[in-house]
């Protein structure tokens, strides 16, 4: 397996890191994360389609790119791979075809060869798409052995319109799968938050998949205004950095869900994904170094997994932790670059959520405000 690394701006390439020389013509895999106006003209796509003839390429708008040890904005950051005996599938949906995220979901998982399949790659628009039914919908009909892990598009902070696109111009609404099929590839994974939460347990009383309506039969954006204090004025917007911590049923596993809007008249509150009726709910807040010891904590996960360091490590981080953190972001993306050492090559985003097991090669789970990887390589 070889992977080089480019960063894509003003019809060129400004950065290359191309330590193993790959052949851009020969290049089977091309990922690019980058600012929604320019993941979304039709310029970008046909450079890299000149560039890299013979790849897949997958193109998905971010709210900032990881390149390395660099968060960047403005720019498309992009791998390119070859591999010596992973094959690969590729297949995409758009979210209006169906009746539901939860739909497809299962078409897309669906749509892959199953005979050899290890992992999916899932990048998804993160406008249109409920993350939490799009999830529950490859579980249900995904291998039990297969890894599914990605992420939502992002919009910078604008939350407005996202971008997907395979081997083609991208367009809000799509969601794409990359499978990735070999006994020689080597996989694992990571996702951890480092949120804290605090104050009493309570219980989502209303509500339907991701809006809610009541918490413990009180308001829910009530109960939320008079927590958040001198932060409410500046909602939605502020409440990410106030997430909530929903326990997930039948475990004692939590994931994080973020606000993504708010209605003053109806009163309720819209997350990034479900929180079913009846869910356990904790108010959190940031600790900004333990957001970024989780960003090293989620490497140390794909090193108990692996036992090695990943050729390829995909970073899929959340724009809150991004807003957040400020001037401190690289913090968590160079974390996770000492963890895997220099023969990693470091690439991916910031988005609207993350899709990732929570357990070793389990289902998958939907997050928001983690840091997510997934990291690649093959057997000699």
């Amino acid at each position: 397996m070889k992977t080089a690394l480019l960063c894509y701006q003003d019809g060129a390439f400004t950065s290359v890191r191309n330590d193993e020389a790959l052949v851009f013509s020969e290049a089977q895999l091309v990922m690019g994360f980058g600012a929604p106006e320019l993941v979304s003209a039709p310029e970008s796509y046909d450079f890299l389609k000149q560039q890299f003839p013979s790849a897949n390429i997958v193109l998905c708008s971010s709210s900032g790119e990881i390149y390395d040890k660099e968060v960047r904005d403005g720019t498309i950051t992009i791998s390119a791979s070859t591999f010596v005996s992973t094959t690969m599938a590729t297949a995409m949906v758009a979210i209006d075809d169906f009746t539901s995220a939860y739909d497809a979901g299962k078409a897309l998982i669906q749509r892959m060869p199953v005979v050899g399949l290890r992992l999916v790659l899932v990048l998804s628009d993160g406008g249109k798409v409920n993350g939490s039914e799009l999830v529950k919908g490859m579980n249900a009909v995904k291998p039990d052995h297969v890894l599914i892990t990605g992420g939502l598009a992002g919009d910078a902070d604008r939350f407005e319109k996202t971008y997907v696109g395979l081997n083609g111009y991208p367009e809000p609404g799509k969601i794409v799968a990359i499978g990735f099929y070999g006994e020689k590839l080597v996989l694992s994974h990571g996702s951890l938050g480092g949120w804290e939460a605090f104050g009493l347990e309570r219980i989502v009383t209303r509500s339907e998949q991701n809006i809610v309506y009541e918490i413990d039969h009180k308001n829910a954006l009530d109960l939320y205004i008079n927590y958040l204090g001198e932060y409410a004025a500046e909602l939605p917007g502020s409440a990410l950095l106030f997430p909530l911590s929903l326990t997930l049923e039948g475990s004692n596993e939590t994931v994080v869900r973020t606000i993504l809007s708010i209605d003053n008249v109806a009163k309720t509150m819209t997350f990034a994904g479900d929180l079913p009726e009846g869910s356990k709910v904790k108010f959190m807040r940031a600790n900004f170094d333990k957001l970024i010891d989780a960003a090293s904590d989620a490497a140390g996960s794909c090193l108990m997994i692996a036992q090695a360091s990943p050729k390829l490590a995909l970073l899929i981080s959340c724009v809150g932790r991004k807003i957040i953190l400020g001037n401190r972001i690289e913090e968590e993306v160079e974390a996770v670059a000492e963890m895997f050492g220099t023969q990693t090559v470091l690439t991916g985003f910031y988005s609207y959520g993350e899709i990732s097991p929570l357990q070793p090669f389990s289902n998958c789970e939907f997050h928001n405000q983690t840091m997510t990887i997934t990291g690649l390589n093959e057997m000699e």
